[in-house]
């Protein structure tokens, strides 16, 4: 049997309060700090949870748009994007210290994401105010993907990640919110989805084609309403598959 180890990530403190429930079945969190949802009680009440079962911190950084969960994507200033998504890791930073725990990766939500995906000024805004906080972070992103360029010419550590819990378009985009198919909510279809990019290097299209895909890390979407059934679902499988969660 092959030895495949993987992290499984999701993102939390958005106002779901699940996170006590998902803790003991992930190996990495990403934590909103601030812009689309979080704030300093919510930010420390996740680290102490992540710290207690040995999870692995990330910061959550997104477009600074509450009303809209940061899942639209917002037109500013450059230098006000930056100093944005600087702020929320700052915030995050300052809490991780009060609580002696270490901020162990970055990754962008939402609308945020995706159009760093694609954009190279974003990618770079994004890439600035990582390096402004002059510690050694990684930054979770897509497999073939702007940002990921961006950053391996700057020096960032990079982990590819995948969505358990999403469809993909045939190039590597995910079929957007607005469709009925862009969720995958099945514990079997979960399952046999991740497991077959873990396997394969592969992930199935919503077109039923297979596209090469790289991924170390899986997201499953805190805010999905199963979340916390998928992701132990996930684990129990893909453990009994001889994968190791990590």
């Amino acid at each position: 049997m092959q030895n495949y180890k993987i992290d499984i990530n999701v993102d939390l403190g958005e106002g779901i309060g699940n996170e006590s429930q998902l803790m003991p079945y992930i190996s990495s969190c990403n934590i909103a700090c601030g812009g689309h949802a979080g704030d300093s009680e919510t930010m420390r009440s996740v680290v102490r949870l992540a710290k207690k079962h040995d999870v692995k911190i990330g910061a959550h950084p997104s477009f600074p748009d509450k009303e809209n969960f940061g899942r639209v994507a917002m037109k500013m200033p450059s230098v006000v994007l930056y100093k944005s998504i600087k702020k929320q890791i700052r915030d995050l930073l300052n809490i991780l210290k009060e609580e002696h725990a270490r901020l162990h990766h970055i990754k962008p939500h939402g609308a945020l994401y995706n159009v760093a995906t694609v954009n190279e000024k974003t990618a770079k805004i994004i890439v600035e105010a990582i390096k402004s906080i002059a510690i050694p972070v990684k930054l979770y992103v897509p497999y073939k993907s702007v940002i990921a360029d961006v950053a391996i010419k700057n020096n960032i550590a990079i982990i590819y990640e995948a969505f358990a819990d999403r469809n993909y378009n045939d190039d590597l985009t995910l079929v957007s919110r607005d469709k009925s198919n862009a969720l995958i909510c099945g514990d079997v279809t979960l399952v046999n989805h991740v497991y077959r990019m873990i396997s394969t290097g592969k992930v199935r299209a919503v077109n039923d084609s297979e596209i090469a895909i790289k991924a170390d890390t899986f997201c499953v979407h805190g805010d999905n309403t199963e979340a916390v059934n998928l992701v132990k679902t996930l684990r129990k499988n893909l453990e009994a598959k001889g994968v190791k969660i990590m």
